[in-house]
């Protein structure tokens, strides 16, 4: 495959169009697989107002994860400082240089490739990221998140493409009937909203279900508690696992018993009687601080 095969069709605009991501794929022997829950976007416009909406800046140094075939990537080079992208998948990895190289020679010098599983990613070459937007796999998207959020605090702000109904958990606040563990581990770390919904048509091949946009904008004050996120962590596990009980059955094995339950949610100031849908992430985290040591 030569370089130029895959250049501007009309000369003028560097991201990919249908026919561009489809030839692509062809020239790669690419068909996206269920197995990673991949579905390329083939919209120029989608990828830009993702970019827009993501209010990606001319300073920002920009993390992708699961960049496909390079669509929302090559927007956000155009956009960005410098852009890491994160590929599991092995010849998408190895084509992605190539395309960037051929789209947007100019900007080719600043895009970094790194061939990983993002849930093993540790660190990344060059500066450390100020943004993450990300197309995300179905499958494994709020592991990826909140993996990343943990792993990079210096990502200040945050807009990914999800199922809508994960986008919905995520910026759900107590009370909703789809709030749970996504939604107050997101909330650890950052203030989350819906950003906006993506149709299928924009997708090769198209979902079985509709996307959404999320933006998450990390927290200037972290919670605070004496608590370890891990701790915290542990109750909110143990208070949706069994969603239908009161917080004193729901967290009696996390604390060793009902009435330990009892006492420590009683300490931190919230009803035995609440179900873990009704409490805020500070509220998790005064449990946490009350709970047994480990």
């Amino acid at each position: 495959m030569s370089s130029t095969d895959h250049g501007p069709s009309d000369g003028s605009d560097a991201l990919l169009g249908p026919a561009d991501i489809r030839e692509l794929a062809a020239a790669l022997g690419v068909r996206p697989t269920k197995q990673r829950g991949q579905n390329f976007v083939i919209d120029a416009n989608t990828v830009r107002r993702i970019v827009r909406t993501a209010g990606v800046r001319p300073e920002d140094i920009v993390v992708e994860v699961g960049p496909g075939l390079g669509s929302l990537t090559l927007a956000l080079l155009e956009a960005a400082d410098r852009v890491t992208a994160v590929e599991i998948d092995d010849v998408l990895a190895a084509a992605l240089p190539a395309t960037i190289a051929a789209r947007l020679p100019d900007r080719a010098s600043r895009f970094e490739l790194v061939h990983s599983d993002a849930m093993r990613v540790r660190e990344l070459p060059g500066p450390p990221p100020t943004a993450l937007v990300a197309n995300l796999p179905y499958n494994v998207a709020v592991p990826v998140l909140l993996h990343m959020l943990e792993t990079f605090p210096s990502i200040e702000r945050t807009l990914v493409m999800v199922q809508a109904e994960v986008a919905d958990r995520l910026a759900a606040g107590p009370g909703s009937k789809v709030y749970g563990v996504p939604s107050v581990k997101a909330a650890w770390y950052a203030e989350v909203r819906r950003a906006g919904s993506i149709g299928r048509s924009v997708f090769w091949p198209a979902p079985n279900v509709d996307s959404g946009l999320v933006s998450l904008v990390r927290r200037t004050e972290p919670v605070k508690t004496s608590a370890r996120r891990e701790d915290v962590f542990a109750v909110v596990d143990a208070a949706f696992a069994q969603r239908r009980k009161t917080l004193r059955a729901a967290l009696a094995g996390w604390a060793g018993s009902p009435a330990a339950a009892e006492a420590a949610l009683v300490a931190a100031g919230v009803s035995p009687q609440a179900r873990g849908e009704a409490l805020t992430v500070e509220e998790f985290a005064a449990i946490a601080e009350h709970g047994p040591v480990r």
